[in-house]
């Protein structure tokens, strides 16, 4: 770990026209990045489906398999190209399958990535953004769900591939109510992902959602906190205007719920920066 002295402004979670999804060139965001007063930007698209046998299994989701080297190489480019002017840090976003680990730590060990982002996006085989998921469900059958969300969190935490778990209350997005089911699951997923050394980011792209607001809540923010998890910041832009999007909002409420800092990553190595 090294310290970094002073403030600094970053963002490690940005996407681009690849992954089919999002609006604009990796030098957009760089851009960006800098227009809006940034000295560490990193790129971290989704990786695409590499357990399918098909290059593009899903165009509008993530980057086809034969594009994942183009990204890796382009965003090295521009590292070496922004040198002196702003920080580029190499990332992806993974989506977490458990089965499927091995075979994606194999793609990610060929690479020379600063971290990587493990995301759960799937439960029971439906997207976390799914609004229909939720109609019909009892009570129960609910606490089950977020508990099984929260299992593969953990299940994250513990494959030692990650060095950020992305938004880990998502499933909130386009349900609001998710944040009031109440279960022991949440404390002691982030017991373990404070043990394992990883950190979460706190995700601005909330407000694009119903729910409004960031991932994750404060309720979870103040247990991360009390467990010891390290923080980080993403905007998950899928739109240059996005990059940094209320980094200093976020900031200041860190602050007021007791972090003295938070980190981002060069070389999988954590870089702390005091708040």
């Amino acid at each position: 770990m090294t310290q970094h002295k002073g403030e600094i402004k970053f963002d490690l979670h940005t996407h681009h026209e690849r992954c089919g999804h999002a609006r604009g060139s990796i030098r957009d965001y760089i851009e960006a990045a800098i227009a809006n007063g940034l000295q560490v930007i990193g790129i971290a698209d989704h990786t695409p489906y590499f357990s399918y046998d098909k290059d593009q299994a899903f165009p509008k989701i993530a980057m086809g398999k034969s594009e994942f080297p183009e990204y890796v190489k382009e965003v090295q480019a521009l590292k070496e190209e922004y040198r002196g002017k702003i920080e580029v840090l190499l990332g992806i976003e993974s989506d977490f399958f458990p089965e499927h680990v091995e075979h994606y730590r194999t793609y990610f060990d060929r690479y020379p990535f600063d971290y990587i982002i493990g995301s759960v996006h799937q439960v029971e085989g439906v997207s976390i953004f799914n609004k229909n998921r939720w109609k019909g469900m009892s009570e129960q059958q609910k606490v089950k769900t977020k508990e099984t969300y929260y299992r593969l969190i953990e299940h994250s935490a513990r494959s030692g591939m990650y060095q950020i778990l992305g938004h880990i209350d998502a499933m909130k997005g386009f349900y609001p109510e998710f944040s009031k089911i109440e279960t022991e699951a949440v404390e002691h997923t982030l017991k373990v992902v404070g043990e394992y050394g990883l950190a979460i980011e706190i995700n601005t792209s909330g407000k694009t959602k119903y729910v409004g607001g960031w991932y994750p809540t404060d309720e979870i923010l103040e247990l991360a906190n009390h467990h010891g998890v390290k923080v980080t910041f993403g905007s998950d832009a899928h739109d240059p205007e996005r990059v940094g999007d209320e980094f200093d909002l976020v900031a200041k409420r860190l602050k007021e719920i007791g972090f003295k800092e938070w980190c981002y990553f060069r070389q999988k190595e954590r870089v702390s920066v005091p708040l």
